[in-house]
């Protein structure tokens, strides 16, 4: 028997927790009181008893929250806990889990990284006693099986608990705890599921109808119509709905919904706001559509229409209840919808101001967003994104994160999802993170930018798109516990999200190496090896590669001039041939997992520009180019590698064909290093949840 099973939690402390709840409840108190609390810590004292390091006071908290039900937090407690985090690296002060997502032995692996543990870990190393680890996730087990019986996730928990905080905790012979505090109540009733089969039908539809489009003018209705027939989808599967109109550009026109002669697939609302409130009774009473986008804004993000926006959203979350579920809703304050597979864009912005060209062989990628204009603009700076599908979820009136990523975590032929997210609907941040869990286990990446991490963007967030931002750091520390690769701001996102793309098929390790014929790059690299609390490594080559490389310059005359190491400088002389053999080398080492290369744009002897005035030929039409030779390397070679095109507008040429071709490239080799460690970080960590749930 290993010392795991000999550890594991009993059923005592649960016991004895239940019994004071009740005690409480039947007292009409929903808190526990210090003796109560002592009493509750004392129950779980005698399976403790070989005790751990004293003199570290941590803090230990369940926490059933609005946004991911049952979380498990812990971390530095005491005086310690009021130093300012910004103190520490991520992690340092406290770790968060959903009690859903995690067990004891997976919340001790978080624990490790904080101050708290380490300090534990070099008490017990100075004073020659085991590590804390046996205690510690006896502990967090305990806790963790509170959290799930009393969980609203729970149906049969009898009350849910809404805060154990437990701080000052030490382990001596017995546990101790400084202050402690428990509150409790009723469970309360949650929102119907969606029906979210019929999202297929919002990204597959066979049928779509309009209603809001001018005849005589070109207000959004007309322009998303405009939209729809330009990115090819057929006339003839169109209908407007518009009185008195036989046919606008060329679509057929009703009266009506109760006038289709069939049910549609779907249904874009384009109409003002305070015209939603009735068109959503007639859509649900006459089951006339399966989902429906609902584009106006004004829905929830002011105080006037909260009350009735809460109200619109009860009734449709009533129609769920009906035999075959009621339509599905996206939005409101949707900018729509574009579905390459599905053959549509119903977005309202022309397509003379976003042209969306295919940039990908196979589009595989999926990008989520409350906000439209965070879409487009990461569309419009970096169209080799080229997303399958990019919906715009608005308002969440309906359809959550939880629900479109639950979704897309089924579909074979998705492997990227990215989303940008406001804040979560009650509950829907847990159904998120299992979500991300689910997607990770089908073998896909989930890059996502949480919002509102100051109180200003916080308070932000509320007039956008209604939505309540929540607690950033604790959604942090979930979603990546769950799985996700999260971004700490909208550049890291567009690096995260391209770079999974890019290297989806990869074979992921943390050693890399480093390659440039300008020295401050060589070296640019090796100090971006860091990120967050994850650090690649630069090891020595094998004496094997020094030969070769070495032999590689000496040819180029170039051997007197570089010393061999990595990461490496092999001078602004080295041409494009020499970059690429450097670059097989150093892939074929045994040491080296990935390669990022300066390509140094700028050297005379690289054929960077599109047309040379002083060594005509000597470009990117020239067959020796790096422009031709690199792609297929990359293609043929199962370890990453990050090309580093650093040069201003001279050089985009090189770039986009290097990136039309499926090299990954950054322009700065800071950006794209450190964007290579965190992809790195999240990929190892998504093979250990397969490998601990397989």
């Amino acid at each position: 028997m290993n010392d795991r099973s000999r550890i594991s939690p009993g059923a005592t402390v649960n016991v004895v927790l239940g019994e004071l709840l009740r005690n409480a409840a039947a007292e009409g108190r929903e808190t526990l009181n210090p003796a109560e609390i002592a009493r509750f810590v004392e129950s779980f004292g005698a399976a403790l008893a070989e005790g751990a390091p004293g003199g570290v006071d941590l803090r230990i908290e369940l926490t059933n929250t609005r946004e991911f039900g049952a979380v498990l937090s812990a971390g530095s407690g005491g005086q310690d806990a009021a130093l300012d985090a910004s103190n520490f690296r991520k992690d340092g002060l406290e770790v968060s889990a959903s009690v859903e997502l995690t067990d004891a032995a997976d919340f001790l692996r978080l624990f490790r990284r904080t101050v708290a543990y380490r300090k534990m870990a070099a008490i017990a190393q100075r004073d020659e006693r085991r590590p804390p680890d046996q205690v510690l996730e006896f502990c967090f087990g305990l806790m963790l099986g509170l959290g799930r019986e009393f969980s609203a996730a729970n149906p049969e928990a009898p009350s849910v608990l809404r805060s154990l905080r437990l701080d000052g905790v030490q382990f001596n012979k017995r546990p101790t705890v400084a202050s402690g505090s428990c509150d409790f109540g009723a469970p309360a009733a949650g929102r119907l599921p969606r029906p979210i089969h019929k999202v297929d039908k919002l990204i597959h539809p066979k049928s779509i109808g309009i209603i809001g489009v001018s005849a005589t003018s070109m207000n959004f209705g007309r322009i998303i119509l405009k939209n729809l027939v330009g990115s090819g989808y057929p006339k003839e599967q169109l209908t407007v709905l518009k009185p008195g109109e036989a046919e606008i550009d060329g679509v057929r026109c009703v009266e009506g919904l109760r006038a289709l002669d069939g049910k549609l697939d779907l249904l874009i609302v384009a109409v003002a706001a305070d015209a939603v409130y009735d068109l959503v009774d007639e859509i649900i009473e006459s089951d006339a559509v399966e989902s429906v986008m609902l584009i106006p804004g004004g829905l929830g993000e002011t105080a006037k229409s909260r009350e009735p926006a809460a109200k619109l959203a009860e009734r449709i979350n009533a129609a769920h209840g009906r035999p075959g579920g009621g339509p599905v809703f996206l939005g409101a304050n949707c900018l729509g919808v574009v579905s390459h597979a599905g053959g549509y864009d119903s977005w309202f912005i022309p397509l003379e101001r976003l042209p969306k060209p295919q940039k990908k062989p196979v589009r595989n990628s999926v990008m989520l967003s409350q906000s439209g204009a965070f879409m487009i603009t990461r569309l419009s700076r970096n169209p080799w994104l080229d997303p399958r599908y990019m919906l715009a979820l608005g308002n969440q009136t309906d359809l959550t994160h939880g629900d479109l990523l639950a979704y897309f975590a089924e579909r074979a032929e998705i492997e990227t999802i990215g989303l940008y997210i406001e804040g979560f609907r009650d509950g829907d941040g847990l159904d998120f993170a299992k979500a991300v869990r689910r997607a990770v286990l089908n073998g896909k990446q989930v890059v996502v930018y949480k919002s509102g991490r100051t109180e200003a963007g916080a308070g932000g967030v509320m007039g956008h798109t209604a939505s309540i931002a929540g607690d950033w750091r604790l959604a942090d520390s979930v979603l990546r516990q769950a799985g996700a690769i999260v971004a700490e701001d909208f550049e890291a996102f567009d690096d995260l999200f391209y770079i999974a793309g890019a290297l989806h098929h990869k074979k992921i390790g943390s050693r890399v190496g480093g390659i440039s014929g300008a020295g401050f790059e060589a070296v640019g690299i090796a100090d971006s090896i860091e990120s967050g609390s994850f650090s690649l490594e630069m090891p020595a080559l094998e004496e094997a590669t020094v030969r070769r490389v070495g032999e590689i310059l000496a040819a180029k005359r170039l051997d007197a001039l570089v010393e061999v190491r990595n990461p490496i400088d092999i001078n602004p002389g080295a041409d494009d041939e020499a970059h690429l053999q450097v670059t097989q080398a150093f892939l074929d080492d045994p040491n080296i997992d990935a390669v990022v290369v300066g390509l140094d744009p700028t050297a005379p002897a690289i054929r960077g520009l599109e047309s040379s005035k002083l060594r005509p030929g000597h470009d990117l039409s020239d067959p020796k180019g790096t422009v031709h030779i690199y792609p297929p390397l990359v293609a043929e070679n199962d370890k990453p590698v990050i090309g580093i095109v650093d040069g201003g507008v001279l050089y985009d040429a090189m770039a986009g064909r290097l990136m039309d071709q499926g090299v990954c490239v950054f322009r700065n080799c800071g950006r794209g290093t450190r964007a290579l460690a965190r992809y790195v970080e999240a990929r190892l960590d998504s093979d250990a949840i397969r490998k601990r749930n397989s």
